[in-house]
């Protein structure tokens, strides 16, 4: 039986021709001669590939079904080590062959096993996203049908697969290509009918390990455990290959994902073209005077007019304009869904009318087919340009770009490199353009250009102890296997703490004995049906709400958690450059019910938060100021929203609601000052409440310096006088439930975060305070 064919991919077409050949940006770079807003200019050399000398052996017939002729050193590097049975985190630069790195293991696997009549050994391969995971599909497809006696059967096993696709993938696939929902929901609850994979099971791949951070990565550590525990129930000890962009520390982050040691593979024996940065700073002669606001950080369209400023965003599209029209296939990324929303309509504005398909936004909260079908048109050359946010900031094959816009820095190291990355994949000449947005990191990055170039790249971090996290992990592998002392091998003493809060919650029940354990006490599972699908692995924003129109056709979605600010009644809501004012909220039912508008306005939510502490982990000093780390309990809603002209940035209206408060159980570091701190400073009581207020902006706006995170998992509020600390105190917590070790990195570095801060201020030419320091 031949395997079910893989969901429709309309991308998986022949890329165009890239425009981007030796001096293709002589012409546009040549013209910013004297322009006040270029910061700098640097040249990346080319660098050759470095193929290894010390080859490990590889079956030629592998290398031809991989089309290509060896190894670069990091592949054998990799290769070697994975042979070896060790497991490793391979964070070479984009395009640079990380996939080589467990293809050519698994495929030997294969090839070895069919020679000998043994069974194939299995691989599981785990992407962020079913695009990634069809992705590599077809390569692994091509690759197994290309051995000999083609002994390697490759599937997605997703949320597209059919009931008939599903059973064919437990039978007959030797490569399973899956996602960390599909493991959580579909594998290991049914472990049973994937006895004979899970048995074999002797590589796990798991892709794109940078994303695998906060609340999501603190998930993924308790499911590889699971992973790794049902698999030595069959008889198998898989091997992990983590593939990831530059971050900082990655094995560490890999081995508290998968609770082995594991070993980094991190430099690039790849070739690389040439590549052209661009620093440009859109700031104008006179910061000190904010710009008129815009939706979700984007300025003022019109202000390049303005005496005061030009605009990061007019600029960036001017940028895309440019070199799209120039023949360059461009990629330009913002960091909010609205901002390429409307930046990719401006772009499309300027154009002749029957160009304007030629640029698209791209961005989740799209449809999967409206997603596919921008993939599909910028691999063939008919989209010139897309605007897009992180979403294409993964490795999706989209062929060879030739630059890439940044609409304001991304907000860590990591990802700026993942994303100019994005460009010049085919080894041709590139251009990477940073268009510097007002605020702090930006602005800092700005003044300090040697740190774009140089800083390393942060850690990303996670906190499996997270009792909101482990207590749900904890209670899904109880159901699926009772739980013993023997599997503190897998948690070490978290699964004592996980069984305690699942016995609180009546959820596990001890037993002296089991049928299976029939010689010491065991954990089991009590509750009712099964725990898996009440446990979300992405955040516990809660289930999404539909964004409808009155006949109930289906526009987007967004968050639960995000809902009552981004489609609360009122609300002027962007899909695909077209606004729709939202009529009705219903979020019991988990539906915005929208419809046309042709306003040319925005809305931004007006919100009130409390916190009170609940209680208090670590304390310590910070010159005369308090440090603290602890427990915190955040109440925040929704009561009203601002209506504003987009292009003038005037408020046309102030609108009330009311809306349920959103409450938040989280960790917080926190800063406290006595009143001779901040008298000592000059500070008079009416200046205080503006003064904590941007230090808790600037402190949030700097903390992604320090560990791969955005600006949406921190929160902050400041007061003059805090009931819990009865003195003026600064709060920076984590966004999610629990926490997702923030707030714990934010405290043990809390000298460094504070001297950037310091450092951002007065480096700043401001007069009292903009964007550029200390407002949000």
């Amino acid at each position: 039986m031949t395997p079910p064919p893989a969901p429709s991919r309309p991308d998986a077409v022949t890329p165009a021709t890239p425009a981007a050949g030796p001096g293709a940006f002589t012409g546009v770079l040549g013209r910013l001669a004297g322009d006040p807003r270029v910061v700098e200019v640097r040249t990346l050399p080319a660098t050759p590939a470095q193929t290894s000398t010390t080859d490990p052996e590889v079956d030629p017939t592998i290398l031809d079904a991989l089309g290509i002729g060896g190894l670069w050193t990091h592949q054998a590097e990799a290769i070697t080590a994975v042979r070896a049975g060790q497991s490793v985190v391979v964070t070479t630069p984009t395009a640079s062959g990380k996939s080589v790195c467990y293809q050519v293991p698994i495929a030997e696997a294969a090839c070895i096993a069919s020679a000998s009549g043994q069974p194939v050994p299995a691989a599981l391969l785990l992407f962020p996203t079913k695009a990634l995971a069809h992705d590599q599909l077809r390569a692994m497809a091509t690759l197994g049908a290309a051995l000999p006696g083609s002994p390697l059967v490759a599937a997605a096993y997703d949320g597209d697969s059919n009931p008939t696709e599903r059973s064919w993938v437990r039978t007959h696939a030797d490569a399973v290509l899956t996602n960390p929902e599909m493991l959580h929901l579909g594998i290991l609850p049914r472990h049973q009918r994937w006895a004979d994979l899970l048995g074999r099971l002797r590589f796990v791949v798991v892709d794109e390990l940078h994303v695998l951070r906060g609340v999501f990565g603190s998930q993924v550590a308790h499911l590889l455990r699971r992973l790794r525990r049902i698999c030595n129930h069959y008889g198998a000890d898989p091997v992990f290959v983590f593939t990831s962009a530059t971050i900082g520390d990655p094995a560490t982050l890999a081995s508290e994902l998968c609770g082995l040691p594991v070993t980094e593979v991190g430099t690039s024996g790849a070739p690389r073209g040439e590549r052209q940065f661009v620093l440009w700073n859109p700031a104008g002669p006179d910061p000190e005077v904010p710009s008129p606001a815009m939706p979700d950080g984007i300025d003022d369209p019109d202000s390049l007019s303005s005496p005061r400023r030009t605009s990061a965003w007019r600029d960036s599209a001017e940028w895309t304009l440019e070199l799209a029209t120039g023949g360059h296939r461009t990629l330009t990324f913002c960091r909010g869904r609205r901002g390429s929303e409307v930046l990719a309509a401006e772009v499309r504005r300027r154009l002749p009318e029957d160009e304007r398909d030629t640029v698209q936004p791209y961005r989740a909260g799209l449809l999967a087919e409206q997603r596919r079908e921008v993939e599909r048109a910028l691999a063939t050359g008919e989209v010139r340009a897309v605007v897009a946010t992180s979403a294409l900031e993964l490795g999706i094959d989209v062929g060879g770009l030739d630059a890439v816009v940044l609409n304001g820095f991304p907000g860590t190291t990591a990802s700026l490199w993942q994303q100019a990355g994005r460009a010049g994949r085919g080894g041709e000449t590139s251009l990477a353009v940073l268009v510097a947005g007002e605020d702090q990191l930006d602005q800092w990055l700005m003044a300090n250009p040697d740190q774009v170039f140089t800083r390393p790249p942060e850690p990303a971090v996670i906190n499996p102890a997270n009792p909101y996290v482990l207590g749900d992990q904890i209670a899904c592998a109880a159901y699926e296997l009772p739980l013993t002392p023997a599997d503190h091998r897998y948690w070490g003493g978290l699964v004592d703490e996980g069984v305690r809060l699942g016995v609180l919650d009546g959820n596990l029940r001890i037993r002296p004995r089991h049928r299976l354990h029939p010689d010491g006490p065991v954990a089991v599972w009590s509750g009712p049906g099964q725990p898996a699908p009440g446990v979300g692995l992405r955040s516990h924003g809660g289930p999404e709400v539909r964004i409808v129109t009155a006949a109930g056709d289906l526009v987007g979605t967004v968050d639960a958690g995000r809902a009552t600010r981004q489609v609360h009644p009122g609300a002027v809501y962007l899909h695909q450059g077209e606004p729709w004012r939202v009529a009705t909220l219903d979020l019991d039912h988990r539906e915005a019910v929208v419809e046309p508008t042709g306003a040319t306005e925005h809305t931004r939510p007006r919100t009130e938060t409390d916190i009170a502490i609940t209680d208090v982990d670590n304390h310590g000093h910070l010159g005369p100021a308090g440090l603290w780390l602890g427990r915190v309990s955040v109440r925040s809603r929704v009561v009203g929203y601002q209506r504003i002209e987009t292009r003038s940035g005037r408020v046309l209206a102030n609108e009330g609601l009311d809306l349920p408060a959103h409450e938040l159980d989280t960790t917080a570091v926190w800063f406290t000052f006595p009143d001779t701190v901040w008298r000592a400073a000059g500070i008079t009581p009416p200046q205080l409440p503006g003064a904590l207020h941007a230090l808790e902006h600037t402190t949030i706006g700097i903390l992604p310096l320090f560990a791969i995170c955005d600006r949406s998992d921190v929160g902050g509020v400041s007061t003059a006088m805090h009931a819990g600390t009865q003195m003026a105190s600064v709060f920076i917590h984590d966004a999610h439930p629990g926490g997702a070790g923030l707030a714990d990195l934010a405290f043990a570095r809390a000298s460094e975060l504070i001297a950037a801060a310091a450092d951002v201020i007065a480096s700043c030419g401001c007069a009292l305070a903009c964007p550029s320091c200390v407002q949000s």
